[in-house]
């Protein structure tokens, strides 16, 4: 699939530059500064193992502000994000590298802008998808 650099240009099949992240207690500890969600399953291995995990683990939300990222980096200027949608598959541990992208599925153009149809999701270096989802993003008319 060709990738689009620029969102006013893109069709229906395109992919979005991705959004990467080496994840850990340092990145989870910034999040949980911002949010105030120290909680010992992101914080500590010994809780993670205790709720059935091989370490401590991101934020849910995380994966949200991943693909959040994603999306803003993409559109700049050009427009603005107006839905997004996610489901939680999967849990972000120590030591994995995680990847948001996105797909184009949908343009409609309008008097009032264009509206992009988005599937977004972030996936693990082993391919291991952890969040998936759709968004709506309208470009700023011309």
């Amino acid at each position: 699939m060709p990738q689009s650099d620029d969102p006013r240009t893109a069709q229906a099949g395109d992919t979005l530059p991705t959004f990467v992240r080496e994840t850990g207690l340092d990145n989870w500890n910034r999040y949980a500064a911002v949010n105030y969600e120290f909680v010992p399953i992101h914080m500590d291995d010994e809780a993670g193992r205790a709720a059935g995990y091989p370490s401590a683990f991101g934020m849910g939300n995380l994966q949200w502000a991943y693909l959040h990222n994603l999306l803003r980096a993409w559109l700049g200027d050009a427009g603005r994000i107006r839905k997004v949608g996610v489901q939680y598959r999967g849990a972000n541990v120590k030591g994995q590298t995680v990847t948001a992208q996105g797909v184009v599925t949908a343009v409609r153009d309008a008097p009032t802008g264009r509206t992009l149809e988005l599937e977004v999701w972030t996936e693990t270096q082993t391919s291991e998808k952890l969040a998936r989802g759709q968004a709506t993003v309208v470009l700023n008319p011309s």
